[in-house]
């Protein structure tokens, strides 16, 4: 064990100072760049249930590169361009091994598409695999510039899995979208596939997502914004959107009909630079109807309704180190059934901007009743 954790604080060092980002061909208009980014973990989890059988009695130390990828982007008019990123998450993470979506073991296509400016940056068709643009945590931010160590726990967040219809976070669809209003108020809009299972979803029913988000100061106006922008933005950004795909999930008291699918959420972004430090703040809300997948270690289980209430917030200070905290609380509406909440505290170490950074983070994931799960996180950002 002390070899393994040499030997990680040896790549949290060393790592860092390989990270790249290239452009390796350009004429004109037409170009092309490369690049790579990653993370690695250690994670010690106590009183995990390793076996699955409920008993849990078991603590656990996993390494693991939890994220690594491979981008490839390029124009080839000034209208149309393409993004491409090629990654492998959770590599060597205890337990889970889905190599086809790039989970566990193997590398996958987990973003592609291109983009087409309409009418500039006010209308754009994109069409490929992408974010759902629902929630802000992750529907629009960048997890290369994350506030936290991780997601949200509904969303994928440290050990958990993602509650909403994906592929890894993201969706095969077209999505239409923008910037109006002096670029202070940004709509997105998709058609995608959702789940596609012949059981839950014979009659390939389409799914639709779409967000709002409104900035009161400086604007957001790319696909993907920032968790946090290091004194670089000043951003107070209301958004809200919704998700929802028919006939989706089985109702047993109906006779074999079925219930549609659906989500909504509002949510507020912070982020203030003052002359000492910059503060950095997230409140959202989350209110679901026929949930389809289980969050991990709560009583939100999948065909069940709920909400989900999260907070966070940080401070830079010195230019390189922010602490932060996080809360989030997972309350279902079925009867007998207790509430889940995930708390945790950390800090950054900035090595160069918001994609090469050192955290180290304390959580915990409590349901009131017999889960309560210590989980603590080293984590080393590279990349651009």
């Amino acid at each position: 064990m002390i070899r393994k954790i040499l030997f990680l604080m040896f790549l949290v060092v060393l790592i860092p100072q390989g990270a790249y980002s290239l452009e390796v061909y350009r004429d004109g208009d037409k170009s092309l760049n490369v690049g790579f980014w990653g993370q690695v973990w250690y994670q010690y989890v106590d009183n995990i249930d390793r076996d699955k059988d409920g008993k849990w009695d078991d603590d656990l130390h996993d390494f693991m590169a939890r994220r690594a990828y491979l981008s490839v982007s390029g124009t080839m008019t000034p209208k149309l361009s393409f993004f491409l990123h090629y990654a492998g998450d959770r590599i060597g993470q205890e337990g889970l091994d889905n190599s086809s979506l790039g989970l566990g073991s193997g590398m996958a296509l987990r973003d592609g598409w291109v983009n087409y400016k309409v009418l500039g940056n006010d209308f754009m068709i994109q069409a490929g695999r992408m974010y759902v643009p629902f929630t802000r945590n992750y529907g629009t931010t960048s997890t290369k510039s994350l506030l936290t160590t991780e997601l949200d726990w509904g969303q994928g967040g440290l050990r958990s899995g993602i509650l909403y219809p994906q592929k890894v976070g993201r969706d095969d669809s077209v999505t239409l979208w923008g910037n109006i209003f002096e670029d202070k108020l940004q709509y997105r809009f998709m058609v995608g596939e959702g789940v596609e299972s012949s059981a839950m979803n014979p009659d390939d029913r389409l799914r639709f997502a779409g967000r709002l988000s409104f900035n009161l100061f400086d604007t957001e106006t790319g696909w993907f914004n920032a968790g946090t922008y290091l004194e670089k933005k000043k951003i107070l950004a209301i958004g809200g959107g919704f998700d929802f795909q028919p006939d989706l999930v089985p109702d047993s008291a109906m006779d074999g009909a079925k219930r549609n699918y659906e989500a909504y959420t509002a949510d507020v972004h912070l982020d203030v630079p003052l002359e000492s430090c910059a503060i950095t703040a997230e409140l959202a809300w989350i209110t679901l109807r026929n949930v389809v997948n289980t969050v991990t270690w709560s009583g939100l289980s999948a065909g069940t309704d709920g909400d989900i209430y999260t907070a966070k917030a940080g401070v830079l200070l010195a230019g390189n180190i922010q602490p932060f905290v996080h809360y989030e609380l997972i309350a279902p509406d079925a009867d007998n059934t207790d509430d889940t909440t995930v708390y945790g505290v950390g800090c950054n170490y900035y090595l160069k901007g918001p994609a090469n950074k050192l955290t180290l983070e304390y959580s915990n994931v409590d349901d009131d009743n017999d889960i309560s799960v210590d989980i603590l996180t080293l984590q080393a950002a590279f990349g651009f």
